[in-house]
């Protein structure tokens, strides 16, 4: 399998260490072996080279250059030689070893489907968000995260969960479900509240907007900024999937698709979501 360099028990440091042997003319792979995340090298002329920029990767992960090289590559690195990096099967596997991950991904997808069976009506008048003044008066706070839980179509539905599978999954494992239970509740609260300021109410003082797209963008967020900020974490995102979400973004405020986007929820989500890992990167450095 080529000439190990050195193993990792995380993916992401393994990544960023041979995309930068890549970017210095040494060709390097990431292959997973058990529980590990082996650097390999294509070959061994530059073995020695190799050891140097490796010890000094050990001393400083998070040394900007070579999160640097992981964005110019702008790549996947394969973890096994039959695995995919982005699949149905492996996001549906990674959502299921992650507990709150998977309530949530149940709790929308139970509502979408009582809805298809009629039921939307009684759903919605207990789910969906109201003007802040009715709250006020009748104190239903639950519907700050209500909304979340409905969707409107299958496409609607099945884009949200598989983002959500994908990364709800991946700062559970890595940061435990109490990092993301914070993420979730504040983001969705967020995201809500944005909206509703700038929405009309219809159909009895009720917000006719709903999905997990807010919540969504904050954990695309989340990852984005800690594998920036904290790369020896564990948490990253390739630069094609962040441009793809952010022009998503910008596309809804064009107002050319012909579905209503709920903008002010996903750009809401979004800083929540940059803002949580830039406070949780920066508690770190003073602890």
């Amino acid at each position: 399998m080529g000439h190990p360099l050195i193993a990792f028990n995380q993916q992401s440091p393994a990544h960023l260490l041979a995309n930068y042997l890549t970017s210095q003319h040494i060709k390097a792979n990431v292959v997973q072996h058990e529980k590990e995340f082996v650097v390999v090298l294509d070959n061994n002329e530059h073995i020695d080279r190799a050891k140097v920029i490796a010890e000094d990767f050990l001393a400083n992960p998070t040394n900007p250059k070579y999160q640097q090289a992981a964005w110019d590559s702008g790549k996947n690195v394969q973890l096994a030689p039959s695995g995919s990096g982005f699949s149905l099967s492996k996001i549906m596997s990674d959502a299921v070893k992650a507990p709150f991950t998977s309530v949530v991904f149940v709790l929308c997808a139970a509502v979408y489907l009582l809805s298809l069976f009629g039921l939307f009506a009684p759903i919605a008048q207990h789910l969906l968000m109201q003007p802040f003044s009715v709250l006020l008066q009748n104190h239903e706070w639950w519907r700050l995260l209500g909304p979340a839980f409905i969707h409107f179509s299958a496409l609607h539905i099945i884009f949200n969960l598989l983002w959500w599978g994908m990364l709800g999954a991946k700062i559970e494992r890595t940061l435990g479900i109490s990092m993301l239970l914070i993420v979730f509740l504040v983001s969705a609260t967020i995201s809500n509240a944005a909206q509703a300021l700038f929405s009309d109410p219809v159909q009895g003082n009720l917000f006719l907007f709903g999905g997990l797209s807010g919540v969504v963008y904050a954990v695309m967020g989340f990852v984005w900024w800690l594998g920036w900020l904290r790369p020896s974490w564990g948490l990253s995102l390739p630069n094609s999937i962040v441009g793809f979400m952010l022009v998503w973004l910008v596309i809804g405020y064009a107002d050319i698709l012909w579905v209503s986007m709920a903008n002010a929820a996903h750009t809401a989500g979004l800083i929540s979501g940059c803002l949580l890992a830039a406070i949780l990167s920066l508690g770190s450095a003073k602890r």
